[in-house]
Formats: structure tokens, sequence, C-alpha cells
């Protein structure tokens, strides 16, 4: 499994950016998906997560700000993040697991549980 993340750049605070993420190599819709973000000198962190069927679940920061989508047509998921702020500034990354869900969202909002990763999009806000 390959993922090509795209869609990131520079934008003033307040503004909007949509993000892709292209999987190939495998059919894309029996997976747990999942958005990660990391900030110079910071850990990496949960964005966001879709199990297949489910609704996404978003980290309290950028819920009601950012939303998660998929079209399995063509194997790829989206992040439309809107009302940016400075602190979103980092490097996103897409994930995914082939493995069974584990039974909580929470178990997934740890990357070391995802198998595949993007090669991330630079997201830079401006104040």
């Amino acid at each position: 499994v390959q993922l090509q993340a795209s869609g990131g750049g520079l934008v003033q605070a307040g503004g909007s950016l949509n993000l892709s993420c292209a999987a190939s190599g495998r059919t894309f819709n029996v997976f747990v998906m999942g958005w990660f973000r990391q900030a110079p000198g910071k850990a990496r962190e949960f964005v966001a997560i879709r199990k297949s069927g489910d609704s996404p679940y978003y980290s309290d920061s950028v819920k009601g700000r950012f939303t998660m989508s998929r079209d399995n047509a063509k194997n790829t998921m989206y992040l439309q993040m809107n009302s940016l702020k400075p602190e979103d500034t980092a490097v996103y990354y897409c994930a995914l697991t082939l493995k069974l869900w584990s039974g909580s969202y929470g178990y997934y909002t740890s990357p070391a549980r995802y198998d595949y990763w993007g090669q991330g999009t630079q997201v830079t806000v401006s104040s």
C-alpha cells in the first residue's frame, strides 16, 4: 500500500485548505484511516480518524473546523480544514492500518497503530 498526500500550502489565519491522500495497492474501503500532524519540536498527534462505515472522530483542537471524508471510488481521503489558526501549522500525514478494528477510537489516536504513512504535506498558517 502506498499513500500520497497533497494539498498543503501557506494560508492566512482564517483561511482554508483541503488535503488529499490517494491510496494505491489495495482495496481502500476496509481500513481505519487517520490524519496526523507534527509541528517542529513536537510529537506527532492525531487530528482525525475514520473507521470504514463510521463517522469521523476528531481531536478537540480541530473539532468543528476540520472535516475528514473519503471517496472510495477514487481511493482517496480528504481533510477539509477551515478557520485555520497559526497553531495548526505542521506537517500533515495520512495513515492507515490493515489490522482489524480493536474496539475504541482512543486506541487509534496513537501513531503506532498505523501500518502505512504518506510522505507528509506542509501546512503553514500565518497570523
